[in-house]
């Protein structure tokens, strides 16, 4: 019996894919992948990689092609397939697909987790808990899942945020960050928070920037300071700010620790649309205080809370804060409210998301 010299090259490739894969090597493998699928067509699992690699790859559509057939019995894939066709906003076939995938494994914490985001972002909050409990059960992150939980719950004292959910959100959205940032939401916070600053025309010894981003406000202060040195909690972030020119120094490190681990005085410290991910602001006001320089100032932006509400996790996974609270904490660090004003900070659904601006200074 003569066995088909296709089969066997077919095989090499596939297992060269593997050892790729295994090793990291997205691309060669997927090329491996390719090859071997062009010798034996429609082989499942040879599809099923090459599916794997197109979803790293981020082609979301050839990933959702390639992995129909091995979706159908393999929990891994069709949890790779769901998540590639929310990725692409289909949500009812991804939905389908989420529950494909419980189908086979009711087990499957990701599955509830995703579940959960799908049902958070789509507004429908007990359905939402429900899933989110479930992924509990299932061995998810404790810390995550109470996070999410607290979000669809609107619990009256929400917890502050687990430091991987900020570095692995800000991480995934940077390659894309300031164009979708200004342009599609048409953010302005960095703009309309620094506007006052920059038409005084005071000039600033040491600035600092939390959470730095790709650098927006370091662009628009560096021109009125000596110095500007960022702090952001994500690599990708402190890539792109640190290419920007406009700093110093760009550290990668979580907010409070890298402003209680360096006592350098400052002049003026910034935060725009930063405290919206840190939550409870009693912490933040410790740490900064204590940098600044007399007469030195803090400005920040923070989302509005509802009438009555000091502080609010929302299903955005984002915190809203109280002009009261803001008030009652400068109060209590003997910071002057230099202004507070309200403005928009983005659009949320075609609509404006007003915020607080808040500049405070340190009394001499």
């Amino acid at each position: 019996m003569t066995l088909d010299p296709r089969t066997d090259q077919a095989r090499a490739l596939f297992v060269s894919g593997n050892a790729h894969a295994e090793a990291g090597r997205v691309d060669e493998a997927a090329a491996d992948y390719e090859a071997a699928l062009a010798l034996v067509p429609g082989r499942a699992s040879v599809m099923g990689n090459l599916g794997l690699m197109r979803f790293h790859q981020q082609r979301w559509a050839d990933a959702v092609e390639l992995l129909a057939e091995a979706a159908r019995q393999d929990t891994g894939m069709a949890l790779t397939r769901a998540i590639a066709l929310l990725r692409m906003n289909r949500l009812e076939e991804g939905l389908a697909a989420l529950d494909q995938t419980l189908a086979l494994d009711d087990r499957v914490a990701e599955a509830w987790s995703q579940r959960g985001h799908l049902m958070r972002e789509t507004g429908h909050l007990q359905e939402a808990a429900r899933c989110y409990r479930q992924a509990l059960d299932c061995g998810a992150s404790e810390a995550l899942h109470r996070y999410y939980l607290a979000a669809v719950q609107d619990v009256p004292d929400p917890p502050a945020p687990p430091e991987a959910y900020a570095q692995s959100l800000f991480d995934d959205y940077a390659d894309d960050f300031q164009d979708h940032l200004v342009h599609t939401l048409r953010y302005t916070a960095h703009e309309t928070l620094l506007r006052p600053l920059l038409d005084a025309g005071r000039r600033f010894g040491q600035v600092l920037d939390l959470g730095c981003g790709t650098g927006l406000c370091g662009r628009l202060i560096a021109p009125l300071a000596d110095a500007v040195d960022g702090v952001d909690i994500a690599p990708a972030m402190v890539a792109q700010a640190r290419a920007s020119g406009a700093y110093r120094r760009v550290d990668e490190a979580g907010l409070l620790e890298w402003l209680r681990a360096d006592g350098r005085p400052a002049d003026l410290v910034v935060a725009a649309d930063v405290f919206i991910y840190t939550g409870p602001l009693a912490s933040v006001f410790e740490a900064v205080v204590p940098r600044l320089n007399p007469g030195g100032l803090l400005a920040f932006s923070v989302e509005q809370a509802d009438a009555g509400r000091d502080l609010q996790l929302r299903p955005s996974l984002r915190y809203a804060h109280g002009r009261g609270s803001v008030e009652q904490l400068a109060a209590a660090h003997r910071l002057a409210v230099q202004a507070l004003w309200e403005a928009p900070i983005r659009q949320d659904q075609g609509k404006p998301l007003m915020g607080w601006y808040v500049i405070l200074r340190r009394e001499a």
